[in-house]
């Protein structure tokens, strides 16, 4: 490395550390933002999935009725 100065160098070595840096604390926070926890939703409606669970309970019974 006979042909680069002292002082560029010296340049290119600090800018690619501030960037490793900068790097490096943009995956932090995307890390930390995966990780926080997500408000809970709304509560599940039991009337919605048991009607839902009766009619395809029916359905089945129908189908094993139509094929026999």
């Amino acid at each position: 490395m006979t042909g680069i100065n002292p002082p560029v160098l010296a340049a290119i070595s600090a800018a690619i550390q501030e960037y490793l840096m900068e790097e490096e604390a943009f995956m932090a926070a995307a890390l930390a933002a995966q990780m926080a926890p997500r408000a809970a939703g709304p509560p599940p409606n039991l009337w919605g999935l048991s009607g839902r669970q009766a009619t395809m309970q029916m359905r089945q019974l129908m189908q094993r009725r139509s094929l026999r």
